[in-house]
């Protein structure tokens, strides 16, 4: 019994996992960010082309 509580502790002690996940983490949130920027200057950067786009075709 005592070695399976020493086991559960070692486990517990044991932190070379978390910097993956803190990792994953960060990168998950990066990843959101970005997608929501995306999602809002979609229409700015649409019109933005097509203005230069119209100018383009229309001197």
């Amino acid at each position: 019994m005592n070695s399976l509580i020493a086991i559960a502790k070692e486990f517990a002690r044991d932190e070379n996992g978390i910097t993956a996940i803190e990792y994953g983490l960060i990168a998950a949130t990066m990843v959101t960010a970005v997608v929501a920027a995306f999602g809002v200057l979609t229409p700015a950067l649409g019109d933005a082309f097509q203005a230069i786009a119209d100018r383009i075709n229309n001197p």
